[in-house]
């Protein structure tokens, strides 16, 4: 969103036109980022699936739908973006010829994509953290697993809070809000963190029965 912010200018449309025809790279580079962002959340959302869905389906069908979810938010958010810039750059194709207008109203759309999408970035967190805390496949070290599993679930909890009274409240707090959504960013950063170091515990044989009749897989 950094790249987004430079583009825009609060209060003046004009001058967030004169931006992105000054800086048409950068414009469009942000465009690129937001698409980028799409194709990680979805890629996870369908890589946590599978991860999920042998122990606890419905756990795996939450964390896929919700994670795709935010992905289409962000998709959304990514298409407001570009048509902007198309705008910016062809003043004919804005109603009434009103370009400036067009571009502040489709970068306000894509703000309120992703602030609507922060819903189910962290209904996604939940279903995660119940993951950790209701199964052994994470190593229990020190209690640090179950701890950020309980970190997911509140921080998920307040990622929902914060988007939910933002939207309700108009002068709803900005520190209030970061602070709803910090477990959150600490959560989600250290369990990625742990995945990509250490990975999740093989089942042994006596889980491996039962794991799979969760799933719908026969077994003999």
């Amino acid at each position: 969103m950094t790249i987004v912010a430079a583009m825009l200018t609060p209060d003046d449309p004009t001058a967030t036109v004169a931006n992105i025809l000054e800086n048409g790279a950068l414009a469009n580079l942000g465009v690129g980022v937001e698409l980028l962002v799409v194709i990680a959340q979805a890629l996870a959302a369908l890589g946590f699936y599978a991860l999920f869905r042998g122990e606890r389906p419905v756990a795996a069908f939450a964390a896929a739908t919700f994670g795709m979810a935010n992905a289409v938010a962000i998709l959304a958010s990514a298409a407001m973006l570009s048509t902007a810039v198309s705008v910016a750059n062809t003043p004919a194709l804005a109603p009434a010829g009103d370009a400036a207008g067009t571009v502040a109203l489709l970068y306000t759309l894509s703000d309120s994509l992703w602030a609507a999408g922060g819903i189910f970035f962290g209904l996604w967190l939940i279903p995660m953290g119940w993951f950790m805390v209701s199964t052994q496949r994470m190593p229990r070290i020190l209690g640090v697993i179950l701890i950020l599993g309980v970190i997911l679930i509140v921080g998920g909890i307040g990622y929902v809070l914060s988007a939910v009274l933002a939207a309700a409240i108009e002068t709803f707090p900005p520190a209030l809000a970061d602070l709803l959504v910090l477990p959150a960013t600490v959560g989600e950063l250290w369990t990625v963190g742990y995945l990509l170091v250490r990975g999740i515990r093989p089942l042994h044989k006596s889980e491996l029965a039962p794991a799979l009749e969760s799933s719908g897989v026969a077994t003999r």
